[in-house]
């Protein structure tokens, strides 16, 4: 009897053991979601709120004289903005990328314009033919007083294809926690800057490969958590951005961001920190009137006609 209780913990591991993913087939399945989720992100609409914590210069007010003079310090600007948030393709675009495309509807709780609107300015911009449209969206955000605005993070999940992957290099870490989740670390970094980070500094585009962590879920490889980031340096000062994209399961079977916090550093400081947060992602009608088309529920659908 004895024997048989000793076995049964070492049956139990085994058991435990066998159930957890190997590496190859983690990355088989975020490639797998990954995949889903550019099938599916461009029949998708949610409201996204930023709220923005931002280091800015001190006011023009400068004190003259005395001790006040001495005491002038940068300040802490907060604000919140509320968009209309969709993905799309640049028209005619031989690479197909997904970017985000948003339109503001409120700032610090101050209307801009209706979501109908919003949601009808959202379609034409997924028919435009080129980056022009992204720094567009970049400068409106910039018009409404916001700061170092990061954007296309919620689908970083989409550089992990399988494509994507053959340009990572991915070693396992270790075991975290993800909410209720156990979830396993990876370690990555892209080899070429390709797909990295597209950064808009005044007329310059660069591109910045990137490196970071993903969480996936033990049990069954489904991705929990990216973190990313990407290092510089310019003539005056070191430049870090990174960012962390939480995803969830959407009741329509595919993972979709729950939330990014985007965090810009100068010279180790932080400067600016983006809280972006997503309700609920819900599928329309892929033409220029945005049709929403809610999934019915099976109870409340009506009987069948009865044949007569």
């Amino acid at each position: 009897m004895p024997l048989l209780s000793a076995a049964l913990p070492l049956a139990f591991l085994l058991l435990q053991a066998h159930a957890q993913p190997t590496l190859p087939e983690i990355l088989s399945r975020v490639a797998e979601e990954a995949e889903v989720l550019q099938q599916n992100a461009p029949k998708v609409l949610t409201q996204e709120t930023l709220e923005q914590r931002a280091v800015m210069p001190p006011s023009r007010f400068r004190p003259l004289v005395g001790s006040a003079a001495e005491s002038v310090k940068p300040r802490l600007q907060v604000r919140e903005v509320v968009s209309e948030y969709s993905v799309g393709t640049l028209k005619d675009s031989d690479s197909r990328n997904l970017i985000e495309f948003r339109q503001v509807i409120t700032v610090d709780g101050r209307p801009i314009q209706s979501a109908e609107s919003a949601r009808h300015a959202l379609s034409l911009g997924v028919h435009s033919q080129d980056d022009r449209v992204r720094k567009r969206m970049l400068e409106e955000f910039a018009r409404h007083g916001l700061v170092d605005v990061a954007t296309d993070y919620a689908l970083i999940l989409l550089a992990f294809s399988k494509r994507g992957l053959e340009q990572m290099k991915i070693v396992a870490g270790g075991e975290e926690t993800v909410g209720p989740d156990a979830a396993l670390v990876l370690s990555w970094q892209q080899t070429s800057s390709d797909s990295g980070e597209l950064e808009f500094h005044g007329r310059q585009v660069a591109r910045r490969a990137l490196q970071g962590n993903l969480w996936v879920r033990k049990s069954d490889g489904l991705p929990l958590r990216i973190r990313a980031w990407a290092e510089h340096a310019d003539a005056k000062h070191k430049i870090r951005d990174e960012g962390t994209v939480d995803y969830v399961l959407s009741a329509h079977g595919f993972v979709t961001p729950a939330s990014v916090v985007h965090r810009h550093f100068v010279d180790g400081q932080l400067m600016t920190e983006n809280l972006y947060r997503y309700e609920p992602f819900k599928l329309f009608g892929a033409d220029s009137e945005i049709k929403f088309t809610e999934t019915p529920d099976p109870a409340a659908a009506p009987p069948p006609p009865t044949k007569k």
